[in-house]
Formats: C-alpha cells, structure tokens, sequence
C-alpha cells in the first residue's frame, strides 16, 4: 500500500510539473508574441528598413546566445551540418514569414495581419493531420475554425483598404498566411526528427541560419542605400533616444520569443501552438488602437474579436493510435490461436454437439 501511495504521488507530481510547464511556456509565449507584432510597428515608424531591423534582431539573440554559453550559464548545441540540413527548409519558411509579415506591417494596419495569422490554424490543422499524426478537428473545433473564418471574411469587408484597392491590399498578408501555416507544421516535425539536447539549440539555428536571406532581403530592397542616404540627410526619427530603445526592446522580445515559441511547441500539437499565437493578438488590438489612427472601424473590430472568440473554442486533436509491430504480433497470434481452436473444432455424432480439441 505505502508503495501504491508512492507511485500515486509521484504520477501526480508529475501531472502536475507538466501541466506549470504547459502554462508557463504559453504565458512566456503570449507575452512575446503579443508584444512583437505592436513593438515591431512602432520601430518600423522610426526605421522603415524591415529586413535590416529583423537582421539587427538576430544578431542580437546570437550575441545573447554566444556570451551566455562563453559564460557558461547556458548549454548550447554544437552547429552540426546533420542538424543544419532539417533546418534548412525551415530557415527559408522562417525568413519568408518574417519578410512577409514586415512588409504587411509596412504596407498596412496591425488588424489584417492579425486576421490573416488567424486563418492559419485552419490550414496547420489540416497539415497536422496529414503529416503529423494527429486525427482531424472534432465538429466542435471545425465550428471553432470556421468562426475564425467568417470573422476574418467579415473584417475584410469593412477594411477601407479592401474597399479601395480590393485583394491588392492583401497580397503580402496571404503570402504570410501560407509560409506561416508551413513553418508551425514543419516546425513542430523537426522537433521530433532533430536531436537537439538543449533549448537553446532551436534558437541558435533559427536566428544563425536566418541572417543570411535577411541580408539578401535587405539587398534586394536597397535597404543599406536608403539607411545611408537617412544617416546623410540627418532625419530627426533617426536621431531619437526613442528609435534606438525601441530597436533595443525589439531585439530583447525578439530573443524571447525565440526561447518562448520553441519552448511552447514542444508542449502542444502544431495547430494548438498557432492558435495560440492568434489568440494572445487581443492585447495588441486593444495596444493598436490607443496608439495608432489606422485602426479597424468598430465594425472590423467585431469581426476581429469574432475570430478570437471562435479560436477559444477549439479543441486540440488527439494524436492517432499507432499499432507497434510488437503488438501486431501479438494480435496476430491471438487471432491464429482462435482460427486453430475453430479448425480442430468437430461434431460428436452422438450428441450431435460441438466439441473442441486442443492438439
């Protein structure tokens, strides 16, 4: 019995460390994520240079990572090319997503690409049934996912740059839509396939492997030209203490949210994680609209709050029940043994009952 009680307690501890784990890495997470999106707004008013500040970030988070482990507070995962070659595909996801979600924020209000990132558990749980072993939505989460849907189809609407420019104003929020619900998938497969021993090992990788295309894109859009032509000219937004806390902070919630993401998609299924992104975007709706005169009519807040409702109603899907090889011996003797009673099975002529007779 004191052996029993052992075992119960040390399950329920267990339980229990799981689920302030779960908590804790949703938290942390929500709490930078909820913050990046607003932070990386108001940097781009002083530094309209999205590839640069995005490349500055990530320097950042090595510099963090690199003095840390030299210092010996954190583990890190050696650079290994059979770890570097499962990252690849995610790195391009990664960088695409960034530069699609900066040119968003360049080129339109916070809501739509709030929206847009809440259509993406849609399509990440398709992927997590298809690729992931996850069974699909229950009715309960497909009404969840559609609620989302119609919230978002109804804020498109009233959005005054739909009206205007129709499906034109949308083309960089849909290019993110589509990388994004890739790179959340895809992420959460090489969680299992890649066998970093630390959680600095994710972060490292992401951030060391994805400076590179963020230097192409800010090649690509001239960017350094127009930084040298901004330094030239003495433009005051460059030249405020303001402009350099908020590239300061950006890069501190950019390295938290590299630990926090990676941290809370090893808790949670691929879909479950990108809900949760949407879902910590209410705190920076209400954020955007104190600070900013580009925000939703009431409307299109409506129906972006739709969306946030529909998403608190769903359900992460099981994953899939997998036969082990040792089991499917196991069934399959079971069965030969039933199939063998049957055989050796026969009728006694004078009772006119059936008889079974084990060899």
């Amino acid at each position: 019995d004191t052996a029993d009680q052992s075992t119960l307690c040390g399950k329920r501890e267990t339980m229990t460390s799981i689920k302030s784990s779960l908590i804790l890495s949703i938290i942390a997470y929500s709490l930078c994520s909820g913050s990046m999106v607003l932070v990386n707004k108001l940097t781009l008013h002083f530094f309209p240079f999205p590839s640069l500040v995005v490349t500055f970030q990530l320097f950042a988070a090595i510099a963090f990572i690199s003095i840390a482990n030299a210092a010996g507070v954190l583990e890190v995962d050696p650079i290994r090319w059979k770890f570097v070659v499962p990252y690849l595909a995610y790195i391009i996801a990664f960088s695409l997503g960034v530069y699609c979600n900066m040119r968003s924020l360049a080129s339109s209000n916070v809501e739509t690409v709030i929206v847009f990132r809440a259509l993406a558990p849609v399509f990440v749980s398709l992927l997590d049934a298809l690729f992931l072993g996850r069974t699909f939505p229950s009715l309960r989460s497909w009404g969840s996912l559609l609620t989302i849907v119609l919230g978002a189809y109804g804020y498109a609407l009233t959005d005054e740059k739909f009206q205007t420019q129709g499906m034109n104003a949308y083309v960089w929020p849909t290019a993110y839509l589509f990388v994004i619900s890739f790179e959340m998938a895809y992420g959460k497969r090489i969680l299992h396939n890649v066998d970093l021993k630390t959680r600095s090992g994710p972060v490292l990788y992401t951030n060391v492997l994805g400076w590179p295309p963020m230097i192409m894109f800010a090649l690509m859009a001239d960017e350094f030209s127009k930084l040298g032509e901004a330094f030239s000219t003495k433009e005051i937004f460059l030249h405020s203490p303001v402009a350099y806390f908020l590239l300061i902070f950006g890069c501190i919630v950019g390295t938290g949210i590299g630990y926090s993401s990676w941290w809370c998609r090893g808790q949670v299924s691929a879909a479950s994680f990108t809900l949760v992104g949407v879902m910590n975007k209410c705190l920076t709706v209400l954020a955007n609209m104190l600070i900013w005169d580009k925000h939703a009519t009431p409307p299109g807040i409506a129906c972006l709050f739709l969306c946030l409702i529909g998403g608190s109603f769903y359900r992460q899907a099981p994953l899939r029940e997998i036969v082990t090889p040792q089991e499917t011996s196991a069934a399959d003797e079971e069965v030969k043994n039933d199939e063998s009673e049957v055989l050796l099975a026969t009728s006694d002529p004078e009772k006119g009952t059936t008889i079974k007779r084990h060899s």
